[in-house]
């Protein structure tokens, strides 16, 4: 007898941990056919990445130590939104500046993902900056622990590089993904 697929109800939320990048919750939920259980979910802010495209067209990326991992990653500028962000836009740019240096007025929307549903409710929001150009040196993270070094890459090496490991962060292939799905006018 096939079971129509069914909401979980959630009966309770505790918090259980609480850390500057997110905080991790107990959630007490019950299902009319699987009875009641105990999931873990970590809140954390909205995200936000983008792709700064030089009017040459090269791909402005930053070079970062994650400790997640224990290496380094190339990728997009990117990071949280902070709560006097007015909008993903804004957070985004400003993540770009403050990461790699560069800024632009044209900044276009690509698309938005969760990261990981199954324990996380928040989403990561992509855009695309065009015709970027220098403004500054990096300070991402002003007083905070965050390291870039600044890579200019062709546009035209991305596939490649995603393809052969180059460029492993999830986050950073789905907004390429975006790009290439939506095809944005070239810069320039």
């Amino acid at each position: 007898m096939p079971w129509k697929t069914r909401r979980w109800e959630t009966l309770s939320t505790e918090r259980i941990c609480s850390t500057p990048i997110f905080d991790l919750h107990r959630r007490k939920s019950a299902h009319p056919h699987r009875g009641e259980r105990d999931f873990y979910v970590l809140s954390a802010p909205a995200w936000v990445n983008i792709i700064p495209l030089t009017p040459q067209g090269e791909v402005v990326l930053v070079r970062q130590y994650r400790h997640g991992i224990s290496d380094f990653t190339l990728e997009i500028p990117g990071g949280m939104i902070d709560p006097d962000d007015p909008d993903p836009a804004q957070a985004a740019r400003r993540e770009m500046r403050e990461e790699c240096g560069y800024d632009s007025n044209i900044i276009i929307p690509l698309g938005q993902v969760h990261p990981n549903p199954a324990i996380q409710p928040n989403f990561c929001y992509s855009f695309y900056a065009r015709d970027v150009l220098k403004v500054g040196e990096p300070d991402p993270n002003p007083g905070g622990s965050e390291e870039t070094e600044v890579e200019l890459v062709p546009l035209t090496d991305i596939k490649q590089m995603i393809a052969t490991g180059k460029i492993t962060h999830a986050l950073v292939i789905t907004a390429f993904s975006f790009f290439d799905i939506y095809n944005p006018p070239p810069a320039r």
